[in-house]
């Protein structure tokens, strides 16, 4: 009889845990499709959200000091090893042995000290001060379901009482078809008990309504004054926590540095004894940055700008066509004309071969190579035609060094840039140790020397072509 007990006292316990989610689920949803009111407050929700964050910066606090502890193991771990090195390699005859091992073991016993040292007081604090939070979290969901069943209970009331009449109206229906089966005597009892059921109703919905709110009201002033308290306590938290894990690192650092005091000087004695065996550490000397050489405060590109904006203006005065840069005398190559009939190949290059009277043939043309430069290509003394390279091109340099222009006129260079190096316009504008030149990046990208030219110094690059 007991178990059967048990058993029902259990399933009424889920059947009526049962409806209140599905009253909770309903009253939710009639809130959000407006047709149900819902009890705010906004105090309240910036207290959660104060709380919110606070849970995450402690939780963020230690999951970051774990790690600083993880570190501090790592570190005793490679000063033990370390240590245990010296101790190997010290031999037995050399002075100060005891000493060493002494002081390795007080190196040991300091890392050990410091790691325990900040579980107790740091990392454990930590844990006592985010084991509160759980709780809290669990109180503040419970407060929000309390605070659905009191706006249910709320709204279920508030339908009783308007809806009273319509219920007296839907009482009166079955009472007149009862008044024509049952005696006279007993219509007055039927219409009494009708009345007083619908009354009973309401008032269980009122005392359903008084009890949900008590037990919402009695969460909501505890949270209310929790939660403004746990998140003052935040500043003394930390301000105790990170106290204690400086204090506790200076003191460390502090007896570490008496024991490498210490372990420095046996090592000097051992110095001292066997000084004719000392190794010298030569240090690695570092190449000097070479220093920007000294240039005249003439801006190159000022006057080439100014030339070209003459010369504009002169084309512009001057309606008459000018002939093609092709035509010019300085871009076209030499021809020569031979009336030997003897193969070319006989004649030395460059060399008029004489007449001959009885030629009755056509003119063999001979054209005499040379290294000239047309239309911004270079040609070779063996005649190939470099098109890549810019008009006047002489050889190649890679900067070794990055070079920050101090002029408009200045190349930018970045260490491994290569630069081609053509002559100055105007040898007069060359300074001692410059050169103009254009990154190759520039000109293969752009074939513009007026937008990609520059001087740069010399000793910033090494010449490579």
């Amino acid at each position: 009889m007991a178990e059967m007990g048990s058993k029902g006292v259990t399933a009424g316990k889920i059947a009526s845990n049962v409806q209140k989610k599905l009253t909770r689920a309903q009253e939710k949803v009639l809130q959000k499709l407006g047709k149900a009111d819902e009890t705010k407050d906004e105090q309240f929700e910036q207290c959660v959200q104060n709380f919110n964050k606070q849970l995450n910066e402690g939780t963020r606090l230690q999951k970051d000091l774990r790690t600083y502890l993880a570190s501090v193991k790592a570190m005793h771990e490679a000063s033990r090893k370390l240590n245990e090195c010296l101790q190997e390699v010290y031999e037995p005859d050399w002075p100060g042995r005891d000493e060493a091992n002494k002081i390795a073991e007080n190196n040991d016993l300091l890392w050990m000290d410091y790691h325990q040292k900040l579980v107790d007081q740091a990392l454990l604090t930590m844990d006592t001060y985010l084991g509160q939070f759980p709780d809290i979290k669990s109180r503040i969901a419970k407060r929000g379901r309390k605070l659905v069943d009191y706006d249910s209970a709320r709204h279920h009331y508030e339908s009783l009482q308007v809806a009273k009449k319509k219920d007296e109206v839907k009482i009166a229906k079955p009472v007149s078809l009862l008044e024509k089966a049952a005696p006279q005597w007993c219509q007055g009892k039927l219409q009494a008990h009708l009345v007083a059921q619908t009354n009973l109703l309401r008032n269980q919905a009122e005392e359903e309504l008084i009890k949900a709110q008590k037990v919402f009201e009695e969460m909501n002033v505890d949270l209310q004054e929790e939660l403004p308290s746990l998140w003052n306590s935040r500043v003394g938290f930390y301000v105790n926590t990170f106290q204690s894990i400086a204090g506790l690192e200076e003191n460390f650092h502090k007896e570490m540095s008496k024991l490498n005091q210490n372990l420095h000087d046996v090592l000097v004695s051992l110095e001292k004894q066997h000084g004719s065996n000392t190794f010298m550490v030569k240090a690695q000397p570092r190449p000097p940055r070479p220093v920007r050489p000294h240039r005249k405060k003439t801006k190159l590109f000022s006057r080439l700008r100014r030339k070209k904006n003459s010369d504009n203006a002169s084309a512009k005065g001057n309606k008459s066509p000018s002939p093609p840069p092709d035509s010019s005398p300085a871009a076209t190559p030499e021809i020569r004309v031979n009336h030997d009939p003897e193969p070319a190949s006989a004649a030395t290059p460059g060399a008029a071969l004489p007449k001959s009277p009885s030629q009755n043939s056509l003119p063999a043309v001979v054209v005499e190579t040379f290294s000239a430069a047309v239309n911004g290509t270079v040609e070779g003394g063996d005649g190939t035609v470099r098109l890549d390279l810019p008009p006047g091109f002489m050889f190649k340099v890679q900067a070794q060094h990055d070079y920050t222009a101090t002029d408009t006129d200045e190349l930018q260079l970045k260490a491994g840039d290569v630069v081609l190096v053509i002559p100055f316009q105007n040898p007069e504008e060359q300074d001692e140790g410059w050169l103009m030149g254009v990154k190759e990046s520039d000109w293969n990208q752009h074939k513009d020397l007026e937008k990609c030219r520059g001087v740069f110094p010399e000793n910033f690059t090494e010449r490579v072509q």
